[in-house]
């Protein structure tokens, strides 16, 4: 029989392949042995995170996982899997995966990821866990042990039972900063990281302890990095200032396409379902920005109300206004795939000069900041709109920067022949190579994403399973985002970083070159008209690639909203101190939450 929280595990962090193809086979009844093994995890997770935060992190399963007398490289395999979503740490259900595995390896077996699957439809014993016998057996009471004192939970890694042959020291945590291991020697069975500077900067970050790579990110960027993007005005020129809530969003999928290339459709498909107020038509019908979210039940939220909630990562959209948030609202349902992620249906890319005219909100602008936040961006085509109108070439290369995240839909691809579809491909490359100005193709699925019909084999009865190829491959790439949820995070914080420094560089530089007394005015129109050589002298100057820098035109836009002479100047302690986040904070940070047994 199969486990419970196991099986609820699997659907959560494995790929959709093997979802699809283990739910197949769960419609069998959970077993109470299956019942009881999850409330035992549950005592043994109490046990392991010895704080009570909800998180065990590396140092805490090093100390833990030790119980079981494997090996540290076995104990690694565990920890790699359980940990599928790279986040460093396992909440309480990867923590049940992380005692599956430790029981199949006790059994003989090689820890992989079809031996799990096998393991959990067969059952999983408990394993052998050194000194927790008696904790969640019949009979026990929590927070004591089998031999009747208290629990083991505030033991240090050498009062346990270490029949593995290796020191719980050797797996200690490696630190980011060297002057804070004393914070780790004072507290060796917590285990939790505490995130700081390197000893040659003034002003170390706040010693306090964290507990994930996204609680580091935050403590970096809320101590380092925001005090200089407000003293830079850098939420002017590059995205909005971030907030909490934007570092602990679920992964998003952003959906963009002309009107009437099956957006809408598309994430029925994905859902299964309707969402609350979807309408799908011929005609432009989806008018506003819609994020799909999970909820208990259905419901449409407005997106002044979005707007204002902390613990949403849309409070930066305030500042394009209540034209925008009028056209702006959440729709929340029960679907499974939105308890991983988030959906942002967008509106049809119009190809009217005045259609486009009369919106009242800068459709481009509100485009690029959901782009910098999504995980995925799908730009959806159909055979019959493979023209790429004026607004979409804009939207289009607001995408710059984000290439890795961009993959193209064509749509509705069972409507044309197989020698249409052909051509209808070979004309959608051009278009794009045309937009995107790379040699460097995106990915191209092709399919019918359509839930209420299937396939239509009559016009292209050859390409079939084709389609059905290419959609099992977007699937599966969905599926899989949450799994790099975190390294996304990571990913996107430094390109922030890494442009907010050039950022910081180029108006240190014009801030520089203006006269104290008189003359500003004069000086800043020239530094205007001359800002290209500005960015050249920039870039020789700091040995810098030409294609970091950000888009001249635009840049000088806005830049001639300001007065040159307001801008702060520009210190060698400032520049030290984004560098500094980037080959020192960022790098320890993630080390330090990487396999502990590595």
């Amino acid at each position: 029989m199969p486990n419970s929280c196991s099986l609820f595990c699997l659907l959560m962090q494995i790929n959709f392949e093997e979802a699809s193809n283990w739910t197949d086979r769960i419609c069998v009844p959970a077993s109470m042995g299956a019942i009881a093994n999850a409330a035992t995890y549950d005592k043994w997770f109490k046990v392991a995170d010895g704080d009570q935060d909800g998180r065990v992190t590396g140092g805490d399963a090093v100390t833990f996982f030790q119980r079981s007398g494997l090996p540290k490289e076995v104990l690694a395999k565990v920890w790699d899997l359980a940990n599928s979503q790279r986040a460093g740490f396992l909440d309480r259900l990867a923590f049940h995966k992380a005692m599956d595995l430790i029981s199949i390896a006790q059994s003989g077996q090689d820890i992989t990821r079809d031996n799990y699957l096998a393991a959990v439809e067969q059952g999983i014993s408990l394993p052998q866990m050194a000194g927790l016998e008696g904790i969640g057996g019949p009979g026990s009471e929590d927070g004591t042990s089998a031999f009747g004192g208290a629990s083991t939970s505030g033991m240090r890694p050498a009062q346990v039972s270490n029949s593995s042959g290796y020191d719980s020291a050797e797996l200690s945590p490696r630190w980011a900063p060297a002057d804070q291991s004393s914070a780790y020697a004072a507290s060796p069975s917590r285990a939790k990281r505490t995130l700081g500077a390197s000893r040659s900067t003034k002003k170390p970050i706040p010693q306090r302890v964290v507990t994930s790579i996204v609680d580091g990110l935050k403590q970096v960027y809320f101590s380092k990095v925001r005090p200089l993007e407000e003293q830079f005005k850098f939420g002017s020129f590059f995205s909005p200032l971030l907030h909490e809530s934007d570092f602990e969003a679920k992964p998003s999928v952003l959906l963009l396409g002309q009107y009437s290339t099956g957006k809408t459709t598309f994430i029925k498909f994905l859902l299964g379902r309707d969402y609350p107020g979807c309408h799908i038509g011929p005609e432009p019908t989806t008018d506003r920005f819609v994020v799909v979210q999970h909820g208990l039940e259905e419901r449409r939220t407005p997106g002044n109300t979005l707007a204002v909630q902390p613990d949403k990562p849309y409070q930066g959209l305030s500042v394009f206004g209540t034209g925008f948030l009028s056209r702006f609202e959440g729709a929340s349902c029960p679907a499974k795939l939105l308890e991983e992620i988030t959906i942002i249906d967008t509106p049809g890319v119009l190809s009217g000069e005045k259609q486009r005219i009369e919106r009242n909100y800068n459709f481009i602008d509100v485009c690029e900041w959901f782009a910098a936040r999504s995980d995925l961006i799908l730009l959806l085509f159909d055979p019959y709109k493979l023209d790429i109108s004026d607004e979409f070439k804009q939207v289009i290369s607001t995408l710059k920067g984000h290439d890795d995240k961009v993959r193209i839909v064509l749509n509705k691809s069972d409507q044309v022949d197989q020698q249409q579809l052909m051509r209808v491909y070979g004309a959608l490359m051009w278009s794009l190579g045309k937009v995107f100005k790379s040699p460097e193709v995106c990915k191209v699925y092709i399919g019918s994403f359509n839930s209420d019909a299937p396939i239509d084999k009559a016009k292209n009865p050859h390409c079939v399973e084709l389609f059905e190829a290419e959609q099992a491959q977007l699937l599966h790439d969905l599926y899989e985002i949450p799994s790099r949820s975190c390294d996304r995070k990571v990913n996107e914080f430094v390109k922030r970083v890494r442009a907010f420094r050039i950022h910081l560089l180029i108006l240190g530089h014009i801030r520089k070159q203006m006269p104290a007394m008189f003359g500003k005015d004069k000086a800043q129109r020239k530094m205007l008209d001359k800002l290209p050589e500005v960015f050249y002298q920039v870039q020789r100057e700091h040995h810098l690639p030409a294609g970091d820098f950000p888009d001249v035109n635009r840049f000088r836009n806005i830049l001639s909203a300001f007065d040159f002479a307001n801008f702060s100047k520009l210190s060698k302690s400032m520049v030290k101190q984004i560098d500094d986040v980037l080959s020192i904070d960022v790098p320890n940070l993630v080390r330090a939450f990487d396999n502990p047994y590595q």
